[in-house]
């Protein structure tokens, strides 16, 4: 689990191992996908990003310093939104799949239990297209289970600290899929549809507590998670953007950061942020 604090000028990293890690020389102690560099700070940073975890686990926060919790963090999309709020001086909660077994609840309860939580964005999801008829109960209940359950009991299980606090944040990430399902896509398209639903139920519900719940359907993102779509097949998918451009994980994340920051009315809504009508 990653755990990144930003003081609006410089990041610090901490990596919080598992007993279960196996960590490579070559990963060197940082994100996977992103490069290291030593600074003449470097020494600083250490001895800051190592009272800030002492700090964390003690529940002491520094002043300002508000936390944000991401599922799916070390994606595309979860990196790139985990990058801007921790260069905009909150501390970042990056969650892989190696880090919490989303599909258990009891892991899930116990992980958000007394843990501050300001901001949730639920970005953990998997695509597997297949034609309804052809599609095991297995699959379904796969697809299902990451995209949509994983982020009902996160949010479940956050909402309580929330409420204690008498505010808080969810951000659900949805789909365009969700409003207009390709072929093949009908696990995929229910879940990412019930998110929209839950989102507006959760902001109803507990809108009187100061809580605020919102979607976002970010349009189709060249990450990992679609590195196995064809050329032919992006190209057809561009097409329908009236700007002919695919929307990025950087732009989305932004969105993100300003519709927490700067958007406090707001809740109950859906966001699509590409430009297909």
């Amino acid at each position: 689990m990653w755990i990144r604090s930003g003081n609006g000028s410089s990041t610090v990293w901490l990596r919080v191992f598992h007993a279960n890690d196996n960590l490579s020389a070559s990963e060197g102690g940082v994100p996977r996908s992103r490069g290291a560099s030593v600074s003449r700070n470097a020494c600083r940073r250490l001895i800051t990003g190592f009272w800030c975890f002492i700090h964390s686990l003690l529940g002491v926060r520094f002043a300002g310093l508000k936390r944000a919790v991401i599922t799916g963090g070390t994606g595309g999309l979860g990196s790139a939104i985990a990058e801007i709020f921790a260069e905009r001086g909150w501390e970042v909660v990056q969650l892989g799949s190696e880090d919490l077994n989303l599909a258990d609840v009891d892991a899930v309860e116990g992980f958000f239990e007394g843990q501050r939580c300001d901001l949730l964005v639920c970005a953990a999801g998997i695509i597997r297209d297949e034609p309804l008829a052809r599609m095991g109960e297995g699959s379904w209940d796969d697809v299902f289970g990451v995209n949509f359950t994983a982020a009902a009991s996160c949010a479940a299980a956050a909402v309580p600290g929330m409420i204690a606090r008498g505010k808080g944040h969810v951000v659900f990430v949805s789909s365009y899929a969700a409003l207009h399902p390709a072929v093949g896509q009908a696990a995929y398209a229910a879940a990412k549809a019930a998110l929209v639903g839950l989102t507006k139920d959760l902001a109803a519900r507990h809108g009187q507590a100061g809580l605020r719940f919102n979607a976002i359907l970010p349009g189709f993102l060249e990450t990992p998670m679609t590195d196995a779509v064809s050329p032919k097949r992006k190209d057809a998918i561009r097409s329908l953007h009236c700007l002919g451009e695919f929307n990025t994980p950087a732009a989305a994340a932004e969105f993100v950061w300003f519709l927490e920051e700067r958007m406090p009315f707001t809740s109950g809504q859906a966001f699509q942020l590409d430009s297909r009508p």
